[in-house]
């Protein structure tokens, strides 16, 4: 069972990492993850699926959250 969700927050550069969030990315994208590292990894392997490909200077943050 999949204990961790890995969050992928796609945000513009204009956004500073710190304040970005749920609230204020351009996209959320999640998806499972078993442990710690493998979340850490997924992050932008989710978004590069999706799409994302780092157009106008976009980034993206990985959040790892206990599945609730």
């Amino acid at each position: 069972m999949n204990s961790i969700v890995v969050i992928a927050l796609i945000c513009a550069a204009s956004v500073q990492a710190p304040d970005c969030s749920r609230e204020t990315a351009i996209d959320v994208i999640t998806g499972p993850a078993h442990t710690l590292q493998e979340c850490l990894v997924q992050g932008p392997v989710l978004a590069a699926n999706a799409g994302f490909k780092g157009e106008d200077g976009a980034y993206v943050k990985t959040r790892c959250e206990q599945k609730r």
